[in-house]
């Protein structure tokens, strides 16, 4: 059975042997093949995080900590896997990187409609426009963790912009 399809009818497979395997490498990297979107993968990786990290919220704030620090060490991990896989680096395949950034964007902040929104579209918007420090990051850091970095900046960036807009206005 099937749970994922690449939009060819088919499951992403490593083949040897006759048997069929899921290359967990792709998979996780493309977070469940999200990142094969034909248009603005990033986002949709982005979409596809927001249920894991509205659900992870509940794991108070140590566990949602402690899973944030996972997803970003796997995102290194995977995402360095994958560039040595494919011989290109930061593909925009690679979306668990988005998944990493968006667990930290939404880190200690309130678990609401308006939080979530918002968080996405500040966001996005970082990770698309990549302002300083994160252009930086993004040109200079090389393999998986260049990979990653520019994301945990643009999450971070959109943090402090969210814990402003909850602490000083009350907005979200």
């Amino acid at each position: 059975m099937y749970f994922f399809n690449n939009g060819a009818g088919r499951l992403p497979t490593n083949q040897q042997k006759g048997t069929h395997s899921v290359n967990w490498t792709k998979a996780l990297a493309t977070f469940m093949y999200t990142g094969l979107s034909p248009k603005a993968p990033g986002t949709v990786g982005t979409l596809a995080a927001i249920p894991a990290v509205y659900f992870a919220c509940f794991l108070g704030k140590g566990g949602y900590v402690a899973l944030t620090l996972v997803v970003t060490v796997v995102a290194i991990f995977v995402s360095q896997l994958y560039e040595q896989q494919n011989q290109v680096h930061d593909s925009s395949e690679i979306v668990i990187d988005e998944v990493a950034g968006y667990f930290v964007a939404m880190a200690l902040l309130p678990v609401t409609f308006k939080a979530f929104v918002l968080g996405f579209f500040i966001f996005r918007a970082l990770d698309i426009i990549k302002p300083f420090p994160i252009s930086y990051l993004d040109k200079n850091i090389k393999g998986g963790m260049g990979v990653v970095v520019d994301d945990l900046a643009a999450g971070l960036l959109t943090n402090i912009i969210l814990q402003v807009l909850h602490q000083k206005w009350a907005l979200i």
